[in-house]
């Protein structure tokens, strides 16, 4: 969101059961993308809770598993959406399949993104903002 909103939003990210780790797949689909991860680490979606956290406009879920966990209150209220896509780290396979898998989930979350950033996002109220979000969560 960062890389390809061009400065147009400031994106974070966190997990509900974070390793400590950011995955070498992980950064390795995002270097195939042009994304640099210079600062990029493992956290926990808990730091965007706190009441010092910033506010977000929107909050999406991405992992399957994700979508039935009870989230944490974010501060603000931003719009929230599912954009589910399977798992890469727990699927089996050799390293150049799951390699596969991780470029696979990053196409689709860059598509949705991409489909995000056409939005008239200044023309739609947030009942239409949230429809049309889901709407993209199942492309």
């Amino acid at each position: 969101m960062n890389e390809f909103g061009k400065g147009r939003f400031h994106a974070y990210s966190g997990g509900s059961h974070p390793t400590g780790v950011v995955n070498p797949l992980a950064l390795r689909a995002l270097q195939v993308h042009g994304i640099t991860s210079g600062d990029f680490r493992s956290k926990s979606w808990d730091e965007f809770a706190k009441a010092d956290s910033p506010v977000m406009d929107f909050v999406f879920t991405v992992c399957n598993q994700a979508a039935g966990e009870a989230c944490p209150f974010w501060p603000g209220q931003p719009v929230t959406a599912h954009w589910g896509v399977p798992d890469p780290v727990a699927f089996p396979g050799t390293g150049e399949q799951k390699e596969r898998k991780f470029l696979d989930v990053a196409v689709t979350l860059k598509r949705r993104i991409e489909l995000l950033l056409a939005l008239p996002l200044h023309w739609l109220d947030s009942l239409a903002l949230k429809r049309e979000l889901k709407d993209i969560g199942l492309r």
